[in-house]
């Protein structure tokens, strides 16, 4: 009997932060599902020019530098992929901002919180617009949907997290947007989403997981007992992606090893 594929052939999908951790490895999962894919980054050309190499170069993947830190900056990395392969089906939203040190609100300088939101959400404000612009241009496939878009948030946008406020808020609104805009552009064929991971093993998050006092009880935290692999987020945001998730609009899927039960 023949298996179920999760294929996204002859579709285009940007996806931010793309150079490390869960980003990467949505890029790795994308171009092996047959997508063409752009992802941003914003220093390490090195690594993100290596990974467009290693997911079939300039034809299949795309390495485009841009800061995300404004709605401009959003825009014009939309534009920069439209230009690069002609079209665009998927929008992941996955670059994000956070403070590895604790740092009380009353603290918390005002430069850091309006740095976390220019980054976290000020400039996914304009990768949506633009994206569903592009989208609505487009029109609707033969399985009637114009594209999907989905939005990383986490855990922290669920619950909060103590001393990261600023992060905290931009998370939670990301889960609020991804219920606004399904509301708004289901009838037209997009379908909106959000995964909210837990802890992940990436670079990003390596020096709390490794601290010999915080890692063992973050992961007695957990359920199944350990921090997520970075595949083990793309997995979910591809399936959002394909015609297997084609009924699914506004949800908020929890990847977090059971840590976190909300809906």
């Amino acid at each position: 009997m023949a298996g179920v594929p999760l294929l996204l052939e002859d579709k285009v999908a940007l996806i931010t932060g793309g150079s490390r951790g869960i980003g990467a490895e949505t890029v790795r999962v994308f171009a092996g599902a047959g997508a063409r894919v752009g992802f941003s980054y914003e220093k390490a050309r090195d690594r993100a020019e290596a990974l467009a190499g290693e997911c079939g170069g300039l034809s299949r993947c795309v390495a485009i530098q841009q800061e995300l830190s404004s709605p401009e900056d959003g825009r014009a990395l939309v534009a920069a992929a439209v230009r690069a392969f002609g079209r665009l089906d998927v929008l992941v939203a996955n670059h994000g901002i956070w403070a590895a040190a604790d740092v009380p609100i009353a603290a918390m300088k005002e430069a850091q919180w309006r740095r976390t939101l220019g980054v976290n959400l000020d400039s996914v404000f304009g990768l949506v617009q633009a994206a569903v612009g592009q989208m609505l241009r487009q029109g609707r496939g033969a399985d009637g949907v114009s594209g999907h878009i989905v939005l990383i948030s986490s855990t922290a946008g669920q619950r909060g997290e103590a001393f990261h406020a600023d992060y905290a808020v931009t998370k939670g609104a990301l889960i609020s947007l991804t219920k606004s805009l399904s509301s708004e552009l289901a009838p037209q064929g997009i379908r909106v989403n959000c995964v909210a991971p837990g802890w992940v093993d990436t670079d990003m998050s390596a020096a709390t997981l490794e601290d010999t006092e915080l890692g063992p009880r973050i992961a007695a935290g957990i359920p199944v007992g350990r921090a997520a692999s970075a595949r083990e987020i793309a997995g979910p945001v591809l399936f959002l992606c394909t015609p297997l998730a084609g009924f699914i609009s506004g949800e908020v899927l929890n990847v977090n090893g059971g840590a976190v039960l909300a809906g």
